[in-house]
Parts: structure tokens; C-alpha cells; sequence
């Protein structure tokens, strides 16, 4: 099983705006003056049409879905929370925590991937959950190491940890559970996203240790990340609120190794954050500032990974 992959599924905005339903428990969110709201999504679907330029610069494969104008989807932009694609030819499908979000599952999105040449053994759905207000937000909620077979996990609003086990029973990976906060207004709020605070890539991890206020939480994972060889390279929570753990590994041309963020992610990184990260990998970065500002999402929340045969 490998950990990385050069081809990723992401899915241009038509009506991407702050969304008051995710703005609860997502404190990364802003709101721009409703004067510029004609001029956000524009803006946004600049910084996506760059961003997906810039990859396909480097040799990663990016195929392109446009969201559809039936429904109000904000966020459709983050696909990276209903589905993830697997090695083993499955598709999950995720429960949603915004009721906005669960109109961005498309069954035309994965027919798209279909048209690549990619094989869809089965779908595994999980997505009754919402009904009894349980959610798992995908590989939002999740961090995979595909090639140790470990998920980690910081519980929230978000990530349920029945769920959470449950998909670990269902693709056969180690649970590594967690809870990771941040402090909003001088209280320690739980992250929204595990992958805001942490990124697993093949021979390192980036990762908030400051945001796991439970000590024997943080030397649990710790342990993992460190019996699997990967170099921690630690991040702080002001670099997370830069989006700095919202970061994925990625195959370009040749097989090159990349680590994918945003310019304010990038920016934020120490001189020898950076030489650390370099030691393994290049880093692709792109501005992504209205998507930031607004959505509260990154470079990684905007990359669904397809690891299914062709």
C-alpha cells in the first residue's frame, strides 16, 4: 500500500461564500463584507483554477469537477470530507456535520472518476449516520497512513469515535484516537479538522503536539508516528491557524515526491521548518487567501486522493 498518489479528484466553486453552517464549530472561518460577496467567489475560483495549474505544472494529475448550480453548496470545494477512493477498489461516502454539506455527494462525481479509466469495486456508505447526528468528515476528520495501516483521529463535533472505529474495522486500519484543541475567546476549543493540526506524509509527519493538551494522548501518538520511522516535525497552533498542518504529500512527474500547502502555510514555517521538510520532499505552494479567510480550508481539504486501479 502506498501512501501517496499523483492523481486527485477537486471540485471548482460556482457559489463558494462563508458558510454560516460549518461557522459553529469551525473557527477558522471569517466573514467579508457582503459588499465583496460577487467579488469572493470569483476570487475563490481564481485561487482554484491557479492552484490546479500549478500542479499540473509539477506532473500531478488533477481531475477537475465543476460543483453544480441545483443546490446551495458553499463548501463544494472541500471534497475531501464526503468521499475518499482506496487501493482495495472501495469508495466511502461520509456523514456530514452542516445539512448545506450533504448536497455536495454527487453520484456523477464519481462516474467522472469512472471515465478516467479508475475501477469502483463497491461503496461503502456511511452516511446514515447523519440521521442519528453522528459524523465522520472523511479524510478531514482522518488521517491516513495508508502503508502502516493507521488512522488517526482528534474527536470533535465532527469525528465520531464509533464511526471512526467502525471505518477502521471496515478498511482494517490501527485507530489511533485523540483530541486536539485550540483556544477561542481564552478557552481550549476542540480542532474542527484533524488535518488542520496534523499531515502524515511517507517518512514524516507534521503535527500541532501543543494542540494535544492530554499528555499521555500526545505520547500515544508520539509513539506511533515514531515506531513507523517518521520524522515529527512540530508545528504551533498560531502556525496552524495559518493553515500549516493542512498540508498532503503528493506524486508528480517522474515520481517525485511534493508536499502541497498554501502561501500563507508556507509563510508561516520557520527557516528550518522548511530545510526539515525539504530533507524529504519539494514543496508546491499557492495562495489560497479568499478560500482561507472565508471556507476555513486549505491545500488539503481541497484534494480528494484517488488510490483506486485504473
Amino acid at each position: 500500500m502506498t501512501q501517496t498518489t499523483n492523481t486527485i479528484l477537486m471540485i471548482r466553486p460556482l457559489k463558494f461564500r462563508m458558510n454560516e453552517q460549518t461557522a459553529v464549530n469551525n473557527y477558522y472561518q471569517k466573514e467579508k463584507e457582503h459588499s465583496l460577496e460577487d467579488t469572493i467567489h470569483l476570487k475563490a475560483q481564481k485561487e482554484f483554477d491557479d492552484f490546479v495549474d500549478k500542479l499540473r505544472s509539477f506532473g500531478v494529475q488533477v481531475v477537475v469537477v465543476s460543483d453544480t448550480n441545483e443546490f446551495d453548496t458553499p463548501d463544494a470545494l472541500f471534497p475531501n470530507n464526503w468521499v475518499s477512493f482506496h487501493a482495495n477498489g472501495s469508495v466511502a461516502l461520509y456523514p456530514m456535520f452542516a445539512e448545506n454539506r450533504r448536497l455536495e455527494r454527487r453520484e456523477d462525481v464519481l462516474e467522472a472518476i469512472e471515465k478516467e479509466g479508475f475501477i469502483i469495486e463497491n461503496v461503502v456508505d456511511y452516511t446514515q449516520a447523519e440521521e442519528e447526528g453522528f459524523f465522520l468528515e472523511g479524510t478531514g476528520s482522518m488521517i491516513l497512513d495508508r502503508e502502516n495501516n493507521k488512522a488517526y483521529c482528534a474527536l470533535s463535533p465532527r469525528a465520531d469515535e464509533e464511526l471512526f472505529i467502525e471505518f477502521c474495522e471496515d478498511f482494517e486500519y490501527t485507530p489511533v484516537v485523540f483530541t486536539a484543541n485550540q483556544t477561542v475567546n481564552n478557552s481550549r476549543q476542540p480542532i474542527y479538522h484533524t488535518n488542520v493540526m496534523m499531515c502524515v506524509a511517507e517518512t514524516f509527519a507534521i503535527i500541532c503536539l501543543s494542540s494535544i493538551d492530554d499528555k499521555t494522548e500526545r505520547k500515544n501518538v508520539l509513539k506511533h508516528l515514531k515506531e513507523d520511522g517518521k520524522k515529527v516535525i512540530d508545528i504551533t497552533e498560531d502556525q496552524v491557524s495559518n493553515f500549516a498542518g493542512n498540508m498532503l504529500q503528493v506524486k508528480g512527474k517522474d515520481d517525485a515526491r511534493f508536499l502541497v500547502m498554501s502561501q500563507a502555510a508556507f509563510d508561516s514555517l520557520s527557516q528550518s521548518q522548511k530545510a526539515q521538510i525539504n530533507n524529504h520532499c519539494k514543496i508546491i505552494s499557492s495562495p489560497l487567501d479568499t478560500i482561507e479567510f472565508c471556507g476555513g480550508g486549505s491545500a488539503r481539504c481541497m484534494m480528494a486522493e484517488v488510490f483506486l486501479s485504473k
